[in-house]
């Protein structure tokens, strides 16, 4: 069966809606995978993702949990509109008479979409991943400075606390990347982005429009919005797991700002051989499942959204409106 031809508009708003109603839902999980996944060894704060989202609300605030969310509002309607798009872009391509299209065709449109979102995905997580840790090395050096105070306390008169220094916002962040490092500064991390997405999309889209396909009986045009929504979440949670080495790396090069006695990195391989060598193959998996309960819900959302046709409906009550 060929798919289903969507306009542009339609998907547009079908990826925003789908992405707005996705981040709201499970942006704190993904603030604590940054903070777990940033931390290393011998400065670990948090012990899971409960303790991670436990200390934010305790230190930072119920929004606190909710720190560079905006970047990620404004930005995902075209990063997950152009994902989309440019799925079933090249799966309109790559099919033959409107035949099912094969594995490798089905990976190599996954591989088409992977690359054309990191346009948008790269400066939006270069952004949001300041704000989300910003957080945890200001509570890393709070607690530094008390034991500090603690220690010289022995007959010596006990130092003031300095104020903290306020936290950056996504304007001022942007302005300052720009101004010392030009458009390439929102661009840092983009090798390792790349890793990251195309790998996921590969797996991703071929593992979805199977698994969608398995509850689509021949009668039905589209399956039912519960088999779509399954096979979005199970899709997206197997890839998300996959790529997850990529992810712990990424984050890491595009932290600016780095805790006390942290490595830096001076490129993918040398923080790939940094984390290995230090922290062990495990490292790799940090945040795994934050990561798989924050894609799950997104993509399932995403594909419900997409296969309701809720774009397409708006579209045709502007061009039709009702007397």
């Amino acid at each position: 069966m060929a798919d289903k031809q969507i306009s542009l508009p339609a998907k547009l708003i079908n990826g925003g809606i789908a992405g707005l109603i996705g981040v709201t839902c499970v942006f704190p999980i993904d603030l604590a995978k940054t903070r777990l996944q940033n931390q290393q060894n011998g400065q670990r704060m948090y012990t899971s993702m409960s303790d991670c989202l436990i200390k934010t609300i305790r230190s930072e605030g119920y929004f606190g949990m909710y720190r560079g969310a905006a970047v990620n509002l404004t930005l995902v309607t075209p990063e997950k509109a152009i994902k989309l798009a440019a799925n079933d872009f090249f799966r309109h391509h790559l099919s033959k008479d409107g035949q099912k299209l094969t594995l490798l065709r089905e990976m190599l449109a996954g591989c088409g979409a992977g690359t054309c979102q990191v346009i948008v995905t790269t400066p939006m997580e270069m952004l949001k991943i300041q704000l989300q840790d910003a957080g945890r090395i200001a509570a890393q050096k709070k607690i530094l400075a008390a034991q500090a105070q603690l220690s010289t306390q022995g007959g010596t008169q006990p130092t003031v606390e300095a104020p903290a220094a306020p936290r950056p916002t996504a304007t001022q962040l942007t302005r300052d990347l720009l101004q010392s490092r030009g458009i390439a500064g929102l661009y840092k991390g983009l090798g390792a982005t790349l890793l990251r997405d195309v790998p996921f999309s590969i797996v991703y889209f071929p593992l979805f429009a199977n698994l969608n396909q398995l509850g689509q009986s021949a009668s039905e045009d589209k399956s039912p919005f519960y088999v779509s929504f399954l096979a979005g979440c199970v899709a997206g949670s197997t890839a998300a797991v996959a790529v997850n080495p990529c992810d712990v790396v990424k984050t890491r090069l595009q932290s600016l700002q780095r805790g006390v006695n942290e490595d830096t990195y001076s490129g993918f391989l040398d923080c790939a051989r940094k984390i290995l060598r230090n922290e062990g193959p495990s490292a790799f998996l940090k945040g795994a499942y934050c990561r798989a309960l924050v894609i799950a819900p997104l993509f399932g959302i995403a594909q419900v959204v997409y296969f309701l046709g809720i774009g397409e409906t708006l579209l045709g009550l502007l061009q039709n409106p009702q007397p």
